[in-house]
């Protein structure tokens, strides 16, 4: 009898040992996942918060660029989008001869008068730190003198259109007179043509070729990059 009980204590202990032991590991589980959750919930909070950052840095910076010059703008035929916060300069006549990349003196006038201002709000204290890059960007038409080969159209409309922001950038660099600015713009400022490939289009889904010709200031900021790296790390966790 007492053999049997002293087996049975021991049955009895070893299944204590295992209870205790999964009760120790369930406390394991537990505090991963907590800690998992916190993690997650962090980075959310991070992400909402630079979010939150970059819609005010850009609705911030559109206001100061719409103030700046909304009284230039329908005289330079020019617009400014505030969710990319593009400056778009819309009339081609203004711009270029048509298949040429010398700038005309009327857009020389208008860039004497508008880069200086808006480098000035660009290149400010408050915004210097959040600028990834400000493209100068060359846009075309479909058309090439008539040609009907759409191939051939891209391909000379994207030699033009590279020409002529360089064009731009080059006559933009030669208004400043400060070395600092100077190089920060090289670093910063680039200078790209693309052709017809983003045409503007009409609402019935024609191409507005004189729209499709034009020439844009586009802001970058790196909030948008800081954003995705946030998201990065999370999907890595």
């Amino acid at each position: 009898m007492f053999k049997k009980l002293h087996l049975k204590t021991e049955t009895e202990s070893e299944w204590v040992s295992i209870s205790d032991l999964m009760s120790v590991l369930m406390m394991i589980f537990l505090f991963i996942a907590i800690s998992y959750m916190h993690n997650v919930q962090r980075n959310q909070l991070n992400v909402k918060k630079i979010a939150v950052a970059y819609q005010e840095l850009q609705t911030d910076l559109y206001k100061e660029l719409w103030n700046e010059f909304k009284d230039d703008l329908p005289n330079w035929k020019a617009v400014i989008e505030q969710e990319t916060l593009i400056i778009r300069f819309e009339e081609p006549e203004v711009l270029f001869a048509q298949g040429y990349s010398e700038l005309s003196d009327k857009f020389k006038v208008i860039l004497d008068d508008f880069f200086p201002r808006y480098l000035r709000i660009i290149s400010s204290d408050k915004y210097r730190g959040n600028i990834e890059e400000i493209r100068i960007e060359g846009h075309t038409s479909s058309e090439w003198n008539g040609q009907s080969e759409e191939m051939d159209n891209y391909f000379y409309n994207m030699q033009l259109s590279q020409d002529r922001t360089r064009s731009v950038l080059q006559y933009c660099l030669g208004l400043l007179k400060d070395k600092e600015l100077i190089d920060w713009s090289r670093k910063y400022i680039t200078a790209n043509g693309f052709s017809s490939s983003r045409l503007i289009m009409n609402s019935d889904g024609t191409e507005d070729k004189l729209k499709s010709r034009r020439v844009e200031f586009r802001t970058k900021t790196n909030a948008e990059k800081k954003v995705v790296e946030i998201i990065e790390q999370m999907e890595g966790v």
